[in-house]
């Protein structure tokens, strides 16, 4: 079984091993199967095998059938519309019950347009997180993003064109208008366009533009808070001091919770009296 990553909009990014793949495998399950036809015929290749749909409304049913094939002898490569099968695209559930019944997968990797706006953005690579598509429901959303509101890491999000101005005021409400982000917008296509800015700065673009294509948002992660000073931990000490605890014990417990030094916190308490 293989997992093979199609272009996300130039078809010169399709590699030789792709290509090998489609005339080769003898199943070629596909998100879309209208959409798999018209990259081959882009391509300028021929589906050698037997093509069946597969996608997040008949995954749950046509994940067994497709075992069945592979444990059969049958080469099986999974394909999407665009980028990698399983990441935000179908595939995770097979990938799963393969792996669980010891059924081997590989991949041919291929583009992504999670790394590829990623890169593209202007902001830190080392270290990010995937979140997908946010919830459509203004209070789901507004509660997922109360979860990464202290995430430090890069965050990459898609959104849907008609659905990108009231998603970037959800990020500027919940993130401050000062967040550094991008959005990237048709990805390796004629029409590739990354923007930078603030989240303030993006949404008022949002607002004056006509939004098309497909997109992906990078959103800076929060910024590191200010280091503790022994001072602000004086009261902490206090009340457990107050509930019976022994100072040097206080001391110990809030030092190592605030990060400060036991010994300039113990004598902040000091002075304090």
């Amino acid at each position: 079984m293989v997992l093979a990553g199609t272009p996300i909009g130039n078809m010169g990014d399709a590699t030789e091993r792709l290509l090998g793949l489609l005339e080769s495998a003898d199943v070629v399950a596909a998100e879309d199967t209208r959409r798999l036809h018209r990259l081959v015929q882009s391509l300028g290749v021929t589906v050698g095998g037997r093509i069946i749909s597969y996608h997040e409304h008949n995954e749950e049913t046509r994940t067994a059938e497709l075992l069945d094939l592979v444990r059969d002898g049958a080469t099986l490569l999974m394909v999407t519309d665009a980028g990698m099968p399983s990441v935000s695209d179908p595939g995770y559930r097979l990938v799963e019950a393969a792996a669980g019944e010891g059924i081997q997968v590989t991949a041919a990797p291929g583009p992504s347009a999670v790394l590829t706006a990623l890169a593209l953005s202007g902001l830190p690579t080392d270290r990010f997180c995937f979140e997908g598509f946010l919830p459509r429901k203004p209070g789901l959303r507004a509660g997922r993003l109360a979860e990464l509101v202290a995430e430090r890491r890069t965050m990459v999000f898609f959104e849907a064109p008609h659905r990108l101005e009231p998603m970037l005021r959800s990020l500027q409400q919940a993130f401050g208008s000062a967040r550094s982000a991008a959005v990237a917008r048709e990805l390796t296509k004629v029409h590739e366009q990354v923007l930078r800015g603030t989240l303030l700065e993006l949404l008022q673009w949002a607002q004056d533009s006509e939004v098309r294509g497909e997109i992906a948002v990078v959103v800076g992660g929060a910024p590191e808070a200010p280091p503790s000073r022994p001072e602000d931990s004086v009261a902490a000490v206090q009340e457990l001091v107050a509930d019976g605890a022994r100072l040097k014990e206080a001391v110990a417990t809030i030092a190592e919770d605030a990060r400060v030094s036991k010994r300039e916190l113990y004598a902040a308490v000091i002075a304090a009296r």
